[in-house]
């Protein structure tokens, strides 16, 4: 992507670090419907249109569906220069974790080096990060985007979008704000002021600190990813052999601020909520209800819940409703899915469900602690 008739509207960017091939480069980290993808493209509009810059945005993921891993990458190099790379970023300038789930999922600082700088959506401070990280050196960038994301009615990737203009150290504001209002303002208006409001938030409200190398620990070589399934180690005919595979995922990281709550005295155990739920949530056992047999409604393992909240909008008397995460961190009624767990399956970080947007949600009355 080069610039064109719009190039240089703004202002006339320079870089400030650029590697052999004279780029600047990002990778950004994240799982699927946190919108890591749209931020990536908008980063490349913004420097080929907006800061006068050669440009490049693509991102990589598996199947496309939310709670896939999606990676997303972009280059910036001057404008009298071509970008010829169409390979993965391995040593990023500015490194974007879009959850803090990711962290342990798999070593996202693989070819960070002492030039890095790293932004976390966390609400921890940097030297925590940093521990959790193992982060040899470089800048540590914390910011609690899907707070922000709430707080303004607008969605985590406008509020990480903010937070790269300002980590990055070039790129203005306001050369951001017209980029959102000349894109997202176009197809979404109605979300304008909201998603502006995320960027300004994002842009404002960056904690970083440096940390020079201590010995503590080394830094992690890139590598590709590969799965531990091949042509010569697959199951005969492709077939998966795990039962209940979907419960092997830690699904928690999905969630976008939101959660169903329990309210067990106002359930009539009809199962609703059982047949609705994507993800073996809901956990029944035999009992009496009404002085007959019946399954009774025990709980929800909140590990394999990504907050879809379907199952809110389909009881019929209001014994699920909507909370806030951050206000209920311990929930009440957790009863983990013991019967589908095995040694063989630890839970494995999965990804997220975008169902849930920062506007829904934020006029609801409260009941028992939630939202109805």
């Amino acid at each position: 992507m080069n610039r064109n008739a719009k190039a240089g509207k703004l202002c006339s960017a320079e870089l400030p670090l650029v590697n052999e091939n004279g780029c600047y480069e990002m990778r950004l980290e994240s799982i699927g419907g946190l919108g890591a993808n749209l931020c990536g493209k908008l980063l490349g509009e913004l420097g080929a249109l907006y800061l006068g810059l050669s440009a490049a945005a693509f991102s990589g993921y598996g199947s496309e569906k939310r709670g896939s891993p999606v990676k997303s990458y972009v280059r910036y190099c001057a404008p009298d220069r071509e970008i010829l790379q169409s390979s993965p970023v391995e040593h990023p300038h500015l490194l974007v974790l879009f959850h803090r789930a990711l962290i342990r999922a798999y070593p996202v600082t693989a070819g960070a080096d002492e030039n890095c700088t790293v932004i976390v959506n966390t609400d921890a401070a940097p030297e925590e990060i940093r521990e959790e990280l193992r982060l040899r050196a470089g800048t540590v960038c914390c910011i609690h985007a899907q707070e922000l994301a709430l707080q303004t009615g607008s969605r985590l990737n406008m509020v990480m979008l903010g937070a790269v203009a300002k980590a990055s150290g070039f790129i203005p504001l306001e050369a951001v704000r017209e980029l959102v209002a000349d894109t997202l303002g176009q197809k979404y208006p109605a979300m304008l002021e909201s998603n502006l409001a995320g960027v300004e938030q994002g842009y404002h409200s960056l904690h970083a600190q440096s940390f020079a190398p201590d010995g503590r620990f080394e830094a992690i070589p890139y590598g590709r990813a590969y799965s531990r399934w091949g042509y010569a180690n697959a199951p005969l005919g492709g077939a998966n052999p795990w039962f209940g595979s979907t419960v092997t995922n830690d699904l928690s990281p999905s969630r976008e601020g939101y959660l169903p709550l329990f309210l067990p005295e106002k359930c009539i155990h009809c199962g609703l909520c059982d047949s609705t739920c994507p993800d073996l949530v809901f956990q029944f056992t035999p009992g009496q209800w009404r002085g007959r047999p019946a399954m009774l409604n025990r709980g929800l393992d909140y590990d394999h819940c990504k907050g879809c909240l379907r199952c809110v909008d389909v009881c019929p008397t209001g014994a699920l409703v909507t909370g806030k995460e951050r206000e209920h961190p311990a929930p009440q009624w957790f009863v983990r899915n013991v019967d589908l767990l095995t040694k063989e399956s630890p839970l494995d970080p999965a990804g997220a469900d975008g169902a849930i947007t920062g506007e829904s949600y934020l006029d609801e009355k409260r009941v028992d602690g939630g939202l109805m």
